[in-house]
């Protein structure tokens, strides 16, 4: 190992040494379920808002989404703003009243009105799909990212580093709860948005901070010329294309606000007024780092040479963001450049890790709280039995995704993402919005939009282009698809379900509703809706 790779794994080894502290600080100030679930719901507005920043700022985000741009131009900053403006939603539908109507998880708001078995048994199961969709993206990005960082091209090696990152995030969940993710998350998101303005100023110089110049040269560079610029690139090169964007924007908009690991983060502070200032300052702090992916991406498209733009387009893009940082350094085998690009591979890695966490938590909080305490011991549990399973059932769900992780590392982690964000949509938030607006919403309705969601947005990914079908890239050979290229079972032609899957979702709870003979629970909807807008009672449990 050279100078500059221990200078680069010293740096590295130092920021996951780092976050071990922050858990074990966390594990002494933490001594019940509301400590690990929501962090004694201790956090401030701003401390709040920098961790909701930190676990959405994922590694999609600084890998995926800059390396979209680097490859597709205008198309891939589609994922950005889709990504940004999705907040709105969450802000005026679901972060003051979920805060407010909640306990510890989604299934405690709608099981407030419902039959609690089968509806903390649909809520629990889709909060555990989505968040191991989340995880691979994740930890996919994790794989490529050490092995830039390592010199390592083999697949044996990015497989040890998927596994280090699964027995790290159990570490956190298990040992640091809520309030060691948390603050995991605050300083994860400081140190992303130092380094990403750093890259970027240093990007900007290159071409005196006149942004229509890199425009220009990233358009240049690639070989695409003016298109690279316009709109069409990725998604309008067939009427199917354009429909497939269409739907990602759908499930980009919508998926924000039913997104597990999330939606818990509003429970984290004491007010509800708490919760929507705390979504205020994440949108503030989003939104600038959405604007430095526009540089990240382009300027990876403009200054990285032909042999680095290779190795970003076999990576799917997701070393655009750190080779653009060795680049700015002084590029390979520079002082500068080793430095850089330790420091991004560390934030990037600290990102990995703080996002997993998040998951993991909400992922074992649901199993834990829903399934053990509310469906299997029907709400007997004592807290420190809910606090052992959930601990448990960290370890499984963090297994299972180092399982799924690895056969999945040819696929961009911000496509990734998309997906989890198309199961939140058309799973969780038709539950959620017909639960907080409509009279008439009951049990089966619950059950039937949250598992037709679930099912179809899930059942269509599997019949997509994404599992088989697309064969193999001309250039590297490599196969574009999950599965092998002798099997092709693609008869669904979207990458990505929401346009059919979410309309759905609604649908199925409108239909499950008016043809239950349950009656609808009006008093426990008046109660509700009182709760969801002043924050009386918010404190007392749901369980009935």
């Amino acid at each position: 190992m050279d100078g500059d790779q221990i200078l680069t794994t010293g740096l590295f080894l130092a920021v996951v040494a780092v976050t071990i502290g922050i858990t074990f600080w966390a594990s002494r100030q933490t001594s019940g379920a509301a400590d690990f679930y929501a962090g004694g719901r201790g956090f401030s507005p701003v401390q709040n808002g920098l961790a909701i920043g930190g676990d959405y700022m994922s590694a999609a985000s600084f890998l995926g989404i800059s390396g979209i741009i680097a490859l597709s131009g205008y198309d891939g900053f589609l994922y950005s703003i889709g990504f940004l403006v999705a907040w709105l939603v969450a802000l005026l539908l679901v972060a003051e009243m979920l805060r407010n109507s909640g306990r510890y998880t989604m299934a405690d708001q709608l099981a407030f009105r419902m039959r609690q078995r089968p509806v903390r048994t649909a809520a629990a199961t889709s909060t555990v799909v989505v968040s191991i969709f989340y995880l691979l993206a994740q930890m996919v990005g994790a794989g490529a990212l050490v092995a830039l960082l390592l010199d390592v091209s083999s697949d044996t090696a990015k497989n040890i580093t998927i596994f280090g990152v699964g027995a790290l995030m159990i570490f956190y969940v298990t040992v640091g709860g809520m309030k060691g993710t948390t603050w995991v998350q605050i300083v994860k998101a400081v140190l992303l948005m130092a380094g990403s303005a750093l890259i970027v100023v240093l990007v900007l110089a290159k071409f005196g901070f006149n942004l229509s110049d890199l425009l220009g040269t990233a358009a240049s560079n690639t070989g695409k010329g003016q298109a690279f610029l316009e709109p069409g690139l990725k998604y309008g090169v067939s009427d199917t294309s354009k429909i497939d964007f269409l739907s990602l924007g759908i499930a980009l908009v919508l998926g924000t606000a039913g997104l597990p690991h999330i939606l818990i983060r509003f429970y984290t502070v004491p007010t509800s007024r708490d919760a929507r200032k705390s979504v205020l300052w994440a949108i503030g702090l989003i939104g600038v780092f959405y604007l430095f992916t526009l540089v990240l991406g382009f300027g990876a498209a403009a200054l990285l040479n032909k042999t680095d733009y290779a190795k970003v387009v076999a990576s799917g893009g997701n070393l655009a963001s750190p080779l653009l940082a060795q680049t700015v350094g002084g590029g390979d085998g520079s002082t500068g450049g080793a430095v850089l690009l330790a420091l991004i591979s560390a934030v990037a890695f600290a990102t990995i890790l703080a996002v997993v966490a998040g998951l993991t938590l909400t992922s074992s909080v649901s199993v834990a709280h829903d399934i053990y305490n509310g469906v299997i011991r029907r709400g007997e549990a004592s807290e420190g039995e809910e606090l052992k399973v959930a601990r448990w059932a960290a370890l499984a769900i963090g297994l299972v995704a180092i399982l799924l992780a690895i056969p999945a590392q040819r696929l961009n982690v911000a496509f990734l993402v998309a997906l989890a964000f198309a199961v939140a949509a058309s799973a969780n938030l038709p539950a959620i919005v017909y639960n907080m607006f409509w009279k008439g919403f009951n049990t089966r309705g619950a059950v039937w939009s949250i598992y037709g969601g679930l099912i179809s947005s899930v059942g269509l990914v599997i019949f997509s282009p994404i599992m088989s079908g697309k064969g193999t890239d001309p250039v590297s050979g490599k196969n574009l698809s999950l599965l092998p290229t002798s099997i092709d079972i693609s008869w669904f032609p979207l990458e990505n379900p929401g346009i059919v899957s979410i309309p759905l979702g609604f649908f199925l709870g409108w239909l499950g509703s008016v043809t239950s003979r349950e009656p609808a629970a009006e008093e426990r909807y008046t109660e509700l809706e009182v709760r969801a807008l002043t924050g009386a009672g918010s404190e007392k449990a749901v369980q009935h």
